[in-house]
């Protein structure tokens, strides 16, 4: 039997809102996925440090504030810089929709915007992930 996928849900920057993340991560949960909770107010340097502590196999990352170029672009950056670029990068938030293919750019695998239906994150979550 292999083992649980393994998601860390991260609220970046100073945005102070993370009902949505918490909400994906009970979704997530439910469905038998372990999730690691980051809080509120993480840095990109923290949420790969956990990411890679937690041998998670997904970040999914929230972000409200407006900063979700610079925010998500860090997170990469550092995943690539660790040698964790096999770690998935979601998130969700209000992002301008201009702005996802310039995520994706990045390397960003999707992008979910609010009224996205938890059952279509959760699929999502369980088919990105490689399982022997």
């Amino acid at each position: 039997m292999s083992a649980p996928i393994r998601v860390v849900v991260a609220k970046p920057g100073l945005d102070g809102h993370d009902r949505g993340a918490k909400v994906v991560a009970r979704a997530l949960r439910d469905a038998g996925i372990e999730v690691v909770y980051t809080g509120l107010h993480q840095t990109p340097a923290q949420i790969v440090d956990a990411a890679i502590q937690e041998d998670a196999d997904l970040i999914g990352m929230s972000v409200l504030s407006g900063a979700h170029l610079t925010l998500f672009a860090e997170v990469m950056d550092l995943l690539k810089a660790k040698d964790a670029s096999d770690i998935v990068v979601f998130g969700g938030g209000i992002i301008p929709d201009d702005d996802i293919p310039v995520l994706e750019g990045m390397g960003v695998a999707r992008i979910f915007t609010p009224g996205t239906p938890m059952h279509e994150i959760v699929d999502w979550v369980q088919d990105h992930v490689d399982r022997p």
